[in-house]
C-alpha cells in the first residue's frame, strides 16, 4: 500500500483554477515530476512572451515544465514515458490524447468543476449560474474517451449565493478542488476509494463552450432569469446587450419587478441610472462596460455618456 508521498504524479493544467490543485498537491507532499502546460503566449504591450500561471507556479517550486505544441508528438509521449509516473492528474487543461491518458499504471484522474453527471463540458461554472442552480460542486473521475463521462471517485458540493457570479463560484470551487484532489490521491494511494459509473438518463444539463451569439441577451425574459444570466457570464466573458448600435456587456446589475415597456427597451435619466425592459420588470444596470472603453459604475459611465 503506497503512502501519499510515495506517488509520482505528472499534472496537466494551465489557468489559475489549476494552481490551486498544483499547489495543494506540492504542500501534501505529492512527488510532482513535471507540469504540462500551454507554451508562452505575447502579453501586454510589449507582446512579451508570458508563461501560464501554472509555469509560474512550477518554476517558483523548481518543479520541471513541459510545454508541447501536439500532445501526439512522438518527442513529448517519449518524454512523458521516460519520467514513469505512477498517475496524471488534469486540471483545466485541453483534451488528452488516449496515448498520454491510458499511460500511466494508475491512470489519469481529473477535477472538474460540477456534480458530474451534470453539466459536462466546457463552462460548468457559467452554466450553472445560468440556469439558476443554488448548488454546485466538484468532482474527481477518471478519464476515458468520452468528455467528462469516466467513473466518479470523489465530489463535494457547494453552495452557490444568490449574489455569486462565475468569478466568486470559480474561485470557491478552485479551492473546493484543490482539497478534494487531495482527498482523492490519499484514496488512490491506499486504495480506499472505489470508482463508480456516472449515472445516466434524462434531465442531465450540459455546459458547453461559450461563444459569441451564447452570451448575447435576451431580453423577452423574465427579469430573474436575466440576472442569472449576466451573472453566469460575469466577469468573463461578459453578457452582451446593443447601446447605439455599440456592444455594451452588463457585469452586475438588480432585477426590478413591475411595468416596464417593450421587452429590451432602454430608460435612463442620463445620471444615476440604466435599466432595460424584460417581460415582467427591468434590469437595473450597476456595472458595465462599453465597447473600446473600460468597465464602469453605471453614475461614472452616464456622466461620460450622452444618449
Amino acid at each position: 500500500m503506497k503512502q501519499l508521498s510515495d506517488l509520482r504524479v505528472v499534472f496537466f493544467g494551465t489557468p489559475d483554477f489549476a494552481v490551486a490543485s498544483l499547489r495543494a498537491m506540492v504542500e501534501a507532499g505529492v512527488q510532482v515530476l513535471a507540469v504540462v502546460t500551454a507554451p508562452d503566449k505575447p502579453s501586454g504591450r510589449g507582446l512579451q512572451l508570458k508563461g501560464t500561471p501554472v509555469k509560474e507556479f512550477a518554476v517558483s517550486q523548481n518543479i520541471p515544465v513541459m510545454q508541447p505544441p501536439k500532445l501526439k508528438a512522438p518527442g513529448f509521449i517519449a518524454e512523458l514515458q521516460a519520467l514513469n509516473a505512477d498517475l496524471h492528474v488534469v486540471v483545466a487543461f485541453r483534451m488528452l490524447p488516449e496515448a498520454v491518458w491510458a499511460m500511466p499504471p494508475l491512470g489519469t484522474i481529473n477535477v472538474h468543476g460540477s456534480l458530474l453527471p451534470q453539466y459536462r463540458g466546457a463552462a460548468p461554472i457559467n452554466w450553472a449560474i445560468i440556469n439558476g442552480e443554488r448548488e454546485t460542486g466538484v468532482t474527481t473521475f477518471r478519464l476515458k474517451h468520452e468528455i467528462d463521462t469516466g467513473n466518479m471517485l470523489l465530489q463535494d458540493r457547494v453552495a452557490i449565493g444568490e449574489d455569486d457570479d462565475a468569478g466568486s463560484v470559480h474561485d470557491k470551487l478552485m479551492e473546493a478542488g484543490a482539497a478534494l484532489l487531495v482527498r482523492t490521491l490519499n484514496g488512490i494511494a491506499d486504495n480506499s476509494i472505489e470508482a463508480q459509473p456516472q449515472p445516466e438518463g434524462s434531465g442531465l444539463m450540459h455546459a458547453p463552450k461559450l461563444f459569441r451569439e451564447t452570451m448575447t441577451i435576451d431580453w423577452n425574459q423574465p427579469v430573474a432569469r436575466i440576472r442569472d444570466f449576466i451573472r453566469g457570464l460575469s466577469p468573463h466573458p461578459g453578457a452582451m446587450t446593443q447601446l447605439k448600435e455599440k456592444g455594451l456587456k452588463l457585469y452586475r446589475v438588480e432585477a426590478l419587478q413591475g411595468d416596464a415597456g417593450e421587452p429590451g427597451t432602454i430608460d435612463s435619466d442620463g445620471k444615476s441610472y440604466l435599466r432595460f425592459a424584460g417581460t415582467d420588470g427591468w434590469i437595473n444596470a450597476l456595472d458595465l462596460q462599453l465597447e473600446g472603453k473600460k468597465r464602469l459604475p453605471v453614475e461614472d459611465f452616464l456622466r461620460g455618456y450622452r444618449f
